[in-house]
């Protein structure tokens, strides 16, 4: 009974917070933002790793991003991704370059907006420091993604060397696709503990977060296969949208995303306040 109380106050003053600080909204915005600074980001990871060598970076890091999104959504944004990142761009140190960098910490720091409402702690670091705290989360994530290309490029040779001089392995062995999707939750989960420890004010310790990340990790599964499913039976974008029917759908799934994204931050909240209060009492 009393875990019933809990949970029930605890979600009352989660989904309070978030309808009252315009939650909703507040998706809205980083789900524009995300998807403005998602081609910035390709684009100056793209030509990092061309600076460096990895001249098949571009195909790895759109399956990277775009393997947990549903297929309908993933698949035509993929495409023009693709196309974008195809086209030669010179040396990396340039302007366009450089700008690309700046735009997709846009990103970021709509990231740091939502997660200091849904905390309801109030931002005291400089702007200096956090643009160049968003600009190294751009880089990071530039050289994590980097890594994990040479990984995935790497893996499968290593596997087949590994099988050949050890036969009893073939049956262990998995496909790349499944790696693909490990790694690319592995990112994801990672991410996730990055920015609701560094990104928004104050400290908060693993245990604190855990319940918002497993919350949105969850809530993510179900919400995209939901949608997914909604966009095979009933969907009438093509119909309504014409050409611009894959940018719509992106939308609404970042939408829905970002909704899930901050009411974990929300959860996270509302969690700590109730232990807050729990211990005031019997103290």
């Amino acid at each position: 009974m009393r875990i019933l109380v809990a949970v029930r106050r605890v979600l009352r003053d989660a989904l309070g917070h978030f309808d009252a600080d315009d939650g909703w909204s507040m998706a809205s915005h980083l789900a524009i933002t995300a998807l403005m600074a998602l081609f910035p980001f390709l684009i100056f990871a793209t030509a990092l790793a061309s600076f460096l060598g990895a001249k098949a970076f571009s195909d790895t890091a759109v399956h990277i991003v775009f393997d947990t999104w549903p297929d309908q959504i993933a698949e035509p944004i993929a495409r023009e991704v693709l196309s974008v990142l195809s086209v030669p761009r010179g040396d990396f140190v340039t302007f366009g370059v450089v700008a690309a960098a700046v735009f997709a910490s846009n990103g970021i720091e709509a990231l740091r907006t939502s997660l200091n409402r849904a905390y309801r702690v109030t931002e005291t670091r400089s702007f200096v420091f956090r643009r160049l705290q968003s600009l190294a989360f751009v880089m990071i994530a530039t050289v994590g993604f980097l890594a994990i290309s040479v990984l995935l490029v790497f893996a499968p040779i290593l596997a087949r060397i590994a099988e050949a001089q050890f036969a009893w392995l073939g049956p262990y062995m998995g496909t790349i696709t499944i790696w693909r999707y490990v790694i690319a939750s592995g990112v994801i989960v990672l991410g996730l503990v990055a920015v609701h420890v560094w990104l928004p004010a104050g400290r908060r310790r693993l245990i604190d977060i855990a319940p918002g990340i497993v919350f949105t990790l969850v809530a993510w599964l179900v919400g995209s296969t939901l949608f997914a499913a909604y966009l095979d039976r009933f969907s009438s974008y093509v119909s309504t949208y014409a050409g611009l029917a894959s940018i719509m759908v992106a939308v609404v799934f970042l939408y829905i995303v970002s909704a899930i994204f901050i009411l974990g931050g929300e959860l996270n909240a509302a969690i700590r306040r109730y232990r807050e209060a729990r211990r005031r009492v019997e103290g």
